[in-house]
């Protein structure tokens, strides 16, 4: 049996346009893998998503895979592509022609420079920043944390949906013992970004800089995205600092490196083995969007049918109120003012007391369904916009490929979508594998992938969503199968 070889390298691949200011370099990192039998390479981008939206076309995925076969030897499907989610705002990457250069420089490098190597698993632990973002409501819904509508009421907040808070660890170290290489897997959303409108890697990247501060040397990290698509920084919706990821990176570094001390390094040997299973699946399109849309209009109407005449504006609302907290027993004047009034037998400030507060009232409902008019608009127009995608493609169904990788007694599943934590849980907790990690945003784009009880949830992710809620069923029986197979021909 020939001994386990892997090579590492990478390539700046942020933008060069002149328009955008970048704060911290975006990379695309490969990791080389080969076992005598198998060759794999996996590679991690600092982008959003692997075509479907912002930089990367959805011609990229197939040239890059074609070339790394012809001129590497290695099977376009031995290839995972893996996206961070890095959110900024503009383009991030150099144009399409360079980005396809420098990846695939990046792979061919690691495949020059192989080297006898052994690897361990494990995982780490890291909660401390972030949440479910879809709000769980008193209703029996949801409601997604997001910068394009407010926060739901307290009074209407039930509780919170599932996290994964699991740092999936594999570490990969020279014959020597010393570092080569981390993968590490988490499940995030990177939205908080950088004071500024700059383009950065977000925490993923403060994260591997600081892992890669600690392993010294040259070795390198490689963050792969976990099932992040319902998760968000806690942090998101605070106005009182400035937006900064860099310190939850440098949390979720601390934590990935803290588990990493108690992977002892060689639990598989250099003959550890590799083994690929990818299956390309059909995903039924969502075909209930304009009964859905239908269903946020008549709640429109609704609300808009609930809102009352008011007397007040902003201007008077706001003092008022404040008025009204700041004394809720003699909130008009000071105490003495209504003794006074008592002694002499009038009840002015009492009537005072009782229209201000019915007008409050008035002017704080008509604020509750103007909150939630705004997110109802929103999630309109998402619906639209989504079904309109689902329309111009003619087709029923979306083309999907589910990829596992197995490396030693590691095993890792795919998905184009934005898998939610649920998906990822339930893989997990079904799979004979010592370790699985889940990796979706790889390997293609497909917006949302909700589990189907979500979908009663009518949060953001099943609005943002263009599969039917049916898909859940095939594709995670598909994963399931994929890390069967695998199990089965280690």
């Amino acid at each position: 049996m020939s001994p386990l070889r892997a090579g590492v390298a990478k390539s700046d691949i942020t933008t060069t346009d002149p328009s955008m200011t970048v704060a911290d370099p975006l990379f695309a990192k490969a990791l080389v893998l080969d076992d005598g039998a198998t060759r794999v390479a996996i590679i991690a981008m600092d982008a959003v998503a692997i075509g479907g939206i912002c930089d990367i076309s959805d011609e990229w995925l197939p040239e890059l895979r074609a070339r790394i076969e012809s001129e590497l030897g290695i099977p376009g499907a031995h290839v995972l592509v893996n996206a961070s989610h890095t959110h900024t705002p503009g383009p991030m990457l150099v144009e399409h022609d360079e980005q396809l250069k420098r990846t695939f420089d990046a792979v061919h490098r690691a495949a020059e420079n192989l080297e006898e190597v052994t690897i361990g698993a494990g995982v780490g632990h890291e909660d401390r920043w972030i949440i479910n973002r879809t709000l769980r409501t008193t209703d029996g819904g949801g409601w997604t944390i997001r910068q394009a509508n407010p926060c739901p009421p307290d009074d209407e907040v039930a509780g919170l949906g599932p996290i994964d808070p699991e740092i999936g660890i594999i570490r990969v170290d020279r014959a020597d013992g010393s570092p080569l290489a981390v993968v590490y897997n988490y499940a995030c959303h990177p939205l908080v970004g950088v004071p500024g409108h700059y383009v950065t890697a977000n925490f993923p990247g403060f994260a591997s800089e600081v892992i890669e501060g600690g392993l010294g040397g040259d070795a390198m990290a490689l963050f792969i995205q976990g099932t992040g698509g319902d998760v968000t920084e806690v942090s998101y919706k605070d106005f009182d600092h400035p937006r900064d990821s860099s310190p939850m990176g440098r949390m979720l570094a601390q934590s990935t490196l803290a588990a990493l001390r108690g992977i002892a390094p060689g639990i598989e040997t250099g003959n550890a083995t590799l083994d690929v299973v990818a299956e390309t699946i059909r995903l039924p399109r969502r075909k209930d969007s304009d009964e859905r849309i239908a269903e946020l209009e008549e709640e429109q109407r609704r609300l808009l049918r609930s809102m009352v005449g008011m007397t007040l504006n902003f201007r008077a609302f706001l003092p008022l109120f404040l008025k009204y907290q700041l004394n809720p027993e003699w909130p008009a004047d000071y105490a003495w003012r209504y003794m006074q009034a008592e002694a002499r037998g009038s009840e002015e400030f009492t009537l005072l007391d009782e229209m201000n507060r019915k007008n409050l009232d008035k002017y704080m409902s008509n604020i509750r369904a103007m909150e939630k008019l705004a997110r109802l608009q929103s999630n309109i127009g998402t619906l639209q916009h989504h079904k309109a995608l689902n329309d111009e493609s003619g087709e029923d169904t979306l083309e999907a490929e589910v990829m596992g990788l197995r490396i030693g007694d590691v095993a890792l599943v795919t998905s184009p979508a934005e898998l939610l934590v649920q998906v990822g849980l339930n893989l997990k907790a079904a799979s004979p594998h010592p370790w699985t990690f889940i990796s979706p945003f790889s390997n293609g784009y497909c917006h949302y992938g909700a589990p189907e009880e979500d979908f009663a949830l009518e949060g953001y992710e099943t609005t943002e969503c263009l599969l039917d809620k049916t898909w859940h069923a095939i594709y995670e029986q598909t994963a399931r199968d994929v890390l069967q197979r695998l199990w089965e021909r280690r």
